[in-house]
């Protein structure tokens, strides 16, 4: 779908019209961690990282947070937003959380998956997500143990998928064509986007499971966190943060950096994706985005655990997710940790 047939869609309500979409431009990206090997800098991340002060106002930032960026997963919780204005079916908190969630494929998330499906009398054969084995580490090995293969299902993105066939299948939608980006049901998530962004949609692709993808800007993205966070218990962006603050193991999984950081800060909500992007947002309004440039998952939780620090954070709260450990021989011999502007005074 183009930016084009975006601004010609339906609006799905008589909320104020979003501003100017990014521009879509290569990011300045910036030095935002240094993997140190042995007291060397041995490898640079470059990255873009915003801080968002209670009052929306941009307290810290690095790179480029105004260009075009695709946020992957983490636009999850809007797209989850999205679907509650579009006429979900009213759920439990966990599986709603799930609804925003790229989760591990444990017995858990699949068992709320298949509810979701079965609650609206469907099936795994009406998921049009790409199949895939489970996200989580220990999850996928038991799975592998168990001589099973790629499923829908067991795709990181299958509550998601569940909950737009609930919608779609609630306002009478097509179920078969629910992805297409001409989707009714797509433009309702488009609008919410720009909605909770505050900005036009710059450009939308395909995500890897197979649903549409919206670029907007990092500032824009996690100015929608911040807005989540905030949000009254009674309102739907207010229903999925308290979904996902109740169950972090929904939203990811038993040992995964997300559901421990949520664990570790009270009242926070955060969601990771693709491609080193995280978002994390306080209950005040204090909120954090990070775009690692170059995709390494590796530097996005340390960067966010100093961008947290900035929001005031306890770092003795941040510290099992301030640093990554360099391996020489089996041994520690060194650190990857947020690095230039960011953390001006990082060690080794």
């Amino acid at each position: 779908m183009s930016e084009q047939s975006l601004r010609q869609s339906p609006p799905s309500s008589t909320r104020p019209a979003p501003g100017a979409p990014p521009d879509v431009r290569e990011p300045a990206h910036a030095p935002v961690a240094h993997m140190v090997r042995g007291g060397l800098v041995e490898g640079v991340h470059h990255g873009s990282v915003v801080v968002l002060a209670a009052d929306g106002s941009v307290e810290f930032q690095t790179g480029d947070i105004e260009a075009a960026f695709y946020p992957r997963s983490a636009l999850k919780p809007l797209q989850a937003v999205g679907l509650l204005r579009a006429g979900l079916p009213p759920l439990d908190d966990a599986s709603l959380a799930l609804t925003a969630a790229s989760h591990s494929g444990a017995a858990v998330h699949l068992s709320a998956a298949r509810r979701l499906l079965r609650s609206a009398a469907l099936t795994e054969d009406d998921l049009r997500n790409v199949p895939d084995l489970p996200y989580g580490a220990p999850e996928r090995e038991e799975w592998l143990r168990r001589g099973l293969g790629p499923t829908r299902l067991a795709q990181n993105c299958s509550g998601k998928h569940a909950a737009m066939l609930m919608t779609a299948q609630a306002r009478g939608w097509c179920l078969d064509s629910y992805l297409d980006p001409g989707h009714p049901l797509q433009w309702e998530l488009a609008a919410a986007v720009e909605d909770l962004t505050g900005q036009g949609i710059a450009h939308v692709t395909v995500d890897g499971c197979g649903a549409p993808l919206f670029a907007v800007s990092l500032h824009g993205l996690t100015r929608a966190a911040a807005r989540l966070a905030t949000a009254a218990p009674d309102t739907d962006e207010g229903r999925i943060a308290a979904a996902v603050r109740a169950h972090p193991e929904m939203i990811a999984g038993e040992g995964r950096d997300v559901t421990r950081l949520m664990r570790a800060i009270p009242g926070l909500i955060a969601k990771d994706g693709f491609e080193g992007v995280q978002i994390a947002a306080l209950p005040d309004g204090r909120a954090v985005g990070v775009k690692i440039a170059d995709g390494a998952d590796r530097a996005r939780m340390p960067v966010t655990a100093a961008a947290l620090e900035r929001c005031g954070v306890d770092a003795r709260i941040l510290a099992p997710f301030a640093a990554a450990p360099v391996i020489g021989g089996g041994e520690p011999v060194g650190s990857l940790r947020a690095a230039g502007t960011l953390a001006p005074h990082s060690a080794p």
